[in-house]
């Protein structure tokens, strides 16, 4: 310890991929318990007697708690970082799965969604802004790596639900409260890191907030961002949430089967994740957007139709192909706001994200009175919003 007090700089910058490979792994351990939650839906919805309504409310309480609190925590750590909250919010989010374990009726099922909501309102912003500041001016890379550590923990989480949360029933995910304090013990030490890293900048003036572009355009080009955000998280919340029962009920799968094949659609995600930063490093944030909107449209279009084969073939297709824009995506937005990484990440992964969860809420409304194969009949078009993308700015690189 007190070689750190010594000298901070060297151990910041001696230390700049450990901390990135440490965020990406808490930010895994973070979203297997967030994923628990959607992975659990067919368990809870016969324990509990739940229509699809509920379901989508569960999924819009953990997402819009942790989306209204998000930009405010942003603004807020932009302002006055505080490296000791993740742990905090890693502490939330092991009270909300303890509570999620052993709740006795569908109020409390909500109680523990917006815990491990509010656990990652803190977690983001923070986390986001530590690999920025560990990125070595890789941004793109830095927001791939952090974000596959997500993407990774979401594919993870319905193996664990199927393989042993459904044996071994609802108890169970009480278990995984080691893994909250596994992350806690880790962003503890990465806090160190980053109250080193600013003891090392202290004496530096503070980087530049001035606007690349006219306010107005800033605005305009953080709309677009938003919708096409917004448009892709209620699509992966369309199938998050109910591409189980779609599978189940089109293809009369088991739940572990049907477990297996959102599996494929989230690691696939996870894959185009990781390569969606490097590539807009090399080549630009905005081409790594227009690639994905465009490339994955014909693909969703064909999903409702495909027999069972083809539909595990399209989802990892669709998986990789929208995934990969997100990482590019929040670079963008970073480099339309410098010197605000908190508030960016607090809009593109709280504010952005809820509209999955609102998403996910009237989609299970559709599902009650239409279907769920008019859900993914409805859902197979919002990709063809992305078009907007040729509304973006070009920023120079």
């Amino acid at each position: 310890m007190s070689t750190l007090a010594a000298n901070p700089r060297a151990f910041a910058e001696k230390t700049t991929l450990s901390v990135l490979v440490a965020m990406s792994a808490c930010h895994m351990l973070n979203d297997i318990m967030q994923s628990l939650l959607a992975s659990l839906y067919p368990l809870l919805k016969t324990s509990y007697d739940l229509d699809f309504v509920q379901i989508g409310l569960l999924t819009m309480t953990f997402q819009v708690t942790a989306s209204l609190l998000q930009p405010a925590v942003g603004i807020v750590t932009d302002r006055w970082p505080m490296p000791y909250s993740l742990p905090v919010g890693m502490a939330s989010t092991l009270v909300g799965l303890v509570l999620l374990a052993y709740a006795g009726s569908f109020g409390l099922l909500l109680v523990a969604a917006s815990l491990v909501g509010f656990g990652s309102a803190i977690f983001h912003p923070e986390s986001s802004r530590v690999a920025r500041l560990a990125s070595g001016g890789r941004h793109g890379f830095a927001q791939s790596l952090f974000q596959l550590g997500g993407n990774a923990g979401t594919a993870i989480g319905p193996l664990l639900a199927a393989f042993v949360v459904l044996p071994f029933g609802q108890h169970s995910i009480a278990w995984f409260a080691g893994i909250a304090l596994l992350g806690m013990v880790i962003l503890t030490w990465a806090g160190r890191w980053y109250s080193a890293h600013r003891r090392a900048q202290a004496g530096k003036p503070a980087p530049s907030r001035a606007l690349p572009l006219a306010r107005n355009k800033v605005l305009w080009a953080l709309a677009i961002l938003v919708l096409l955000t917004a448009t892709k998280n209620v699509y992966m919340a369309s199938i998050s949430s109910y591409y189980t029962f779609f599978v189940i009920e089109k293809f009369n799968l088991s739940v572990q089967q049907a477990q297996l094949m959102l599996f494929l659609f989230l690691g696939a995600a996870a894959a185009g994740t990781f390569l969606g930063g490097p590539i807009g490093d090399r080549y630009g944030a905005r081409f790594v957007i227009w690639f994905s909107i465009l490339g994955v449209i014909p693909f969703a279009l064909m999903l409702p139709y495909a027999n069972l084969a083809f539909t595990g073939l399209l989802t990892v297709v669709i998986g990789f192909i929208l995934a990969s824009a997100f990482p590019a995506i929040v670079v963008f937005a970073q480099e339309l706001l410098p010197g605000r990484v908190g508030l960016v990440a607090g809009i593109f992964f709280g504010f952005a994200f809820g509209a999955g969860g609102l998403g996910a809420a009237f989609l299970g409304d559709f599902a009650d009175s239409r279907g769920i194969e008019f859900v993914y009949h409805t859902v197979s078009f919002l990709p063809l919003l992305g078009l907007t993308t040729i509304l973006l700015p070009r920023l120079e690189r």
